[in-house]
């Protein structure tokens, strides 16, 4: 088999969740087990740190790696959905996981008489652990792919855990209140091992709470810290203060960074504590430097200037409403229209999400190149049955992004967004040849 053939093997043979949806979610540890028992158990020949929650946890999970990678420590990444490259699933040192690599692990598996069926994400794990543990990393950093308890990743025991928030999400799956979905995502917690939690209030609060004393897991609540002292946007960069580290800045602008920043921050000091060394000047360069070392991409990402266009994977309430308000303040300031190119998972409450953007943008609707997105054309309905209106309906994401920019003039705000699957065939679109 060739790259193309393994990635059609893994892509067609298995169910992928992020693409065809609630067919292919398998909960339960089961599998994982069986598959890394199978492989000699990879994830135990590496130290981890694993991070769960509804928002946050990519950008979370690249800068405590890229603050690793600048101390100089040979640090995996693992992290899901990929925009462009299946291979962003997985880097060592902000490299994506050679080609060659995945074919070798896939003619591996296929040829080992394994009877098991694994999913496309337990599979792709064990892939990523097994690369892992062959080039001997110092350090993984491993994203929870949805909740947390029943996650395949659920299987290591890392040295140190991070819960960012809870929000509504996938709550077909994790439960129908927060207080569920909590419980879901404090099931990464375990004895003895440190866990920072970056935002929890109310009930919310109390389950984690509960979790931790009932585990044995010491537990840390990063709003308690407050290491995050001011903040602010200034030349394409956060320009931050904090009594941990002096004045720093930030290379993620999104309004919502600043939450994340300072559970890292709260993190960084775990970390300190369990005998990591981060010197400040590591901590400030994984901040600043966080996506050319990781590979970051799609967090209120800027790609031009004129029309001032921004990108952005946020897909939930939380994530929805941040990007609303702070399209709207950067459209005050510039006294500019907002065009929004968007389009949405079919498995989404779009009642409730489409309640949420602003109304005063010009919308060109899209979809996805993935079985799970919502027709365009269907969109268009849900709009019209609210009374929002509309530019036109365009059927793959680029042709959207090429009307918007046409339509766009130069002091306009040009948005990309509404799923993670929108964003990675906008940036996907956008790619030289």
């Amino acid at each position: 088999m060739d790259y193309k053939e393994s990635l059609e093997y893994l892509y067609r043979q298995l169910p992928m969740f992020s693409r065809v949806g609630a067919a292919a979610y398998k909960p339960g540890l089961d599998t994982s087990l069986a598959l890394d028992a199978f492989f000699s158990h990879p994830h135990r020949r590496f130290r981890s740190i694993h991070v769960a929650g509804t928002n946050g946890k990519g950008s979370t999970s690249h800068l405590l790696a890229a603050m690793l990678q600048a101390q100089g420590y040979k640090t995996a990444l693992y992290t899901s959905p990929h925009l462009v490259d299946f291979r962003e699933r997985m880097r060592i040192n902000g490299q994506m996981i050679p080609e060659e690599k995945v074919v070798d692990f896939v003619e591996r598996f296929r040829s080992s008489g394994y009877e098991g069926r694994p999913s496309f994400f337990e599979l792709t794990m064990m892939m990523a652990f097994d690369w892992f543990a062959s080039e001997q990393v110092d350090y993984a950093v491993i994203e929870v792919g949805m909740g947390g308890r029943l996650d395949s990743t659920n299987i290591i025991s890392p040295m140190a855990c991070v819960i960012t928030n809870i929000s509504p999400d996938h709550m077909q799956f994790l439960g129908s209140t927060l207080p569920a979905i909590a419980r879901e995502k404090a099931g990464i917690m375990k004895k003895g091992v440190l866990v920072v939690i970056g935002e929890a209030e109310g009930e919310v609060r109390k389950v984690f709470e509960e979790k931790a004393a009932e585990v044995g897991a010491p537990a840390i609540f990063a709003q308690d810290d407050a290491l995050l002292s001011s903040c602010r946007t200034r030349g394409g960069v956060l320009e931050c203060s904090s009594p941990l580290l002096g004045e720093f800045k930030c290379a993620l602008t999104g309004d919502y960074q600043r939450h994340n920043i300072n559970t890292v921050l709260s993190a960084l000091k775990m970390l300190r504590k369990a005998g990591i060394e981060i010197s400040d000047e590591a901590a400030e360069r994984g901040f600043a430097e966080v996506c050319p070392l990781t590979g970051l991409a799609g967090r209120w990402m800027k790609i031009a200037d004129k029309p001032l266009t921004i990108c952005d994977t946020g897909h939930n309430e939380a994530g929805i409403l941040s990007n609303t308000a702070q399209l709207r303040r950067v459209a005050e300031e510039k006294r500019s229209d907002i065009r929004m190119v968007i389009g949405f998972v079919a498995d989404k409450d779009l009642d409730h999400i489409l309640g949420l953007v602003p109304r005063e943008a010009k919308f060109y609707l899209t979809n996805a190149a993935i079985p799970r997105a919502l027709p365009a054309a269907d969109l268009a309905k849900k709009f019209e049955a609210i009374g929002i209106p509309y530019e036109g309906v365009w059927e793959s994401v680029g042709a959207a992004y090429e009307a918007a920019k046409a339509a766009c003039a130069e002091n306009d705000v040009l948005f990309i967004g509404g799923s993670t699957f929108v964003v990675a065939d906008f940036l996907a679109a956008i790619q030289p040849a």
